[in-house]
């Protein structure tokens, strides 16, 4: 058989991501926070884009000949760029780039003498205490390893033998400070479990040799699960005998580090804010720090063929020129897509935002997807790392898509409501009587929602309530 080379046309269509489209999918799942930052490097790397100031006033060579100069920019010209014409395309971001819609004043900030603070942290205030007792060098030298072995709640995180390897030392001289950094404030420091960090703490209160410390050393697995009767059969007490001692252990700190190492809050911005207007919820986005671009004047002068410039100036400027008007465009279109977005929220949550957590709707991706016309992955980018604020409180916009549970009047209930009614439920049960999973289900069937006792177990579990024996113990 000969091979022949032949020739044949074919029509076929492709999706292909374009730099800006790529841009664009990358703005979406970003914050505003994320997005300011990006903004300004980009201010800072790109010579064509500036920010404008929000009380700016003209430039000072706003003559005639520049506004003129900037209507040809703006104008289709084939002789500007062979490929093809930017300018025209984008012609409304030339002059005044993207613009935040919404302008907040700006709030007086506090004095910074009022801002400012220090803490003491567990190391620093440890060897504060080992300076003071360490009898020679010897031992401030294991002492600064034991407490550089400590974690955020005051646990030794390394082993004797791990530490006397450290500056060969012997394991007697390593237990002998162990010991002395473990009389440190706060008591339980330095211990290397759970029950060892209790049982020094009992030790500080005088309460060895009780049943208490028996409880903490030979019985603490019985009363991690609150097995108070089957403590009281191993003691020889009674169960009232057994709950005195049960109280002592109750007030001790299992993470006695943890109150020098707090973690300072991280305070959330919100992306959305829902107004309400006369009777209807309005979507604002929160712009406060966005910077307002627009393409420089001055550098946008390079381009002109006119102008005295060598080619690989005007490929340059170019160049630049094309990605900041990609920038400014993707930016507005992240903007609509998120207001969007959020409006559509709020049509479908209209009555959680008016009454609560209990009337919150189910709502899937696909839902809000096909009442904007975009995809169900545009969404979820969308709702990605976004937070909006609510009459409600904070919510992050992901928190309002559950999943939803029929009921026998035909609607659907959201699983987050069904969760808050079992929390409610069994706030209000009589604590001599705790209520089992399947009499919640009875309970919640006689409402119209049809559950099973494993849907009740499972979400008992996320909402961290104990079973109905466990409940009995603790009460």
């Amino acid at each position: 058989m000969a091979i022949q080379q032949k020739l044949h046309t074919k029509l076929v269509q492709k999706l292909i991501l374009t730099p800006s489209l790529q841009q664009a999918i990358k703005l979406l799942p970003m914050s505003t926070l994320e997005l300011a930052d990006l903004l300004n490097q980009e201010v800072v790397e790109n010579p064509m884009l500036e920010e404008i100031q929000g009380d700016e006033a003209p430039a000072p060579d706003a003559t005639p000949e520049k506004a003129e100069g900037d209507a040809e920019a703006s104008a289709p010209k084939p002789e500007n760029w062979d490929d093809s014409d930017y300018a025209y395309f984008f012609g409304d971001y030339l002059d005044d780039g993207y613009r935040p819609r919404t302008q907040h004043e700006v709030k007086e900030l506090p004095p910074i003498e009022n801002t400012l603070s220090t803490t003491t942290s567990l190391t620093d205030h440890l060897e504060w205490q080992l300076s003071l007792q360490a009898a020679d060098e010897t031992t401030r030298s294991i002492g600064d390893a034991i407490i550089g072995n400590l974690d955020d709640d005051g646990y030794l995180v390394a082993s004797v033998d791990e530490i006397a390897a450290m500056g060969s030392w012997t394991v007697d001289l390593v237990e002998k400070t162990l010991h002395l950094v473990q009389g440190f404030d706060p008591i339980g420091v330095a211990a290397r479990d759970l029950q060892e960090c209790l049982w020094l703490q009992l030790r500080h209160i005088g309460q060895e040799a009780t049943p208490a410390e028996k409880i903490v050393t030979e019985h603490l697995r019985l009363l991690q699960n609150h097995q108070v009767p089957e403590l009281a059969k191993k003691l020889g007490l009674t169960i009232d005998e057994v709950k005195q001692h049960v109280e002592v252990i109750r007030h001790l700190d299992p993470k006695p580090g943890s109150r020098f190492n707090r973690r300072d809050s991280q305070y959330v911005i919100p992306d959305v804010y829902v107004v309400k207007v006369e009777d209807q919820y309005v979507a604002v986005l929160n712009e406060d720090g966005l910077p307002q671009l627009r393409i420089s004047p001055v550098y946008r002068r390079l381009l002109d063929k006119n102008a005295e410039n060598t080619e690989e100036t005007r490929a340059y400027v170019k160049d630049k020129f094309r990605s900041a008007l990609w920038l400014i465009k993707s930016v507005e279109q992240r903007q609509k897509t998120i207001h969007k977005v959020a409006t559509s929220i709020i049509n479908f949550q209209k009555e959680f935002l008016d009454h609560g957590i209990e009337f919150l709707r189910p709502l899937v991706l696909r839902d809000v997807a096909n009442d904007i016309g975009m995809h169900e992955s545009t969404v979820s980018r969308v709702v990605t790392n976004k937070f909006m604020h609510t009459p409600q409180g904070v919510f992050e916009m992901k928190y309002f898509f559950h999943s939803g549970i029929s009921s026998s009047y035909g609607e659907s209930v959201s699983s987050v409501t069904i969760k808050q009614r079992i929390k409610k439920i069994i706030e209000a049960e009589d604590v001599r009587k705790p209520l089992s999973d399947s009499k919640i289900v009875s309970m919640l069937q006689k409402e119209g929602l049809i559950l099973a006792r494993r849907t009740i177990a499972k979400y008992r579990e996320e909402l961290k309530i104990p079973t109905s024996n466990q409940r009995k113990m603790l009460y």
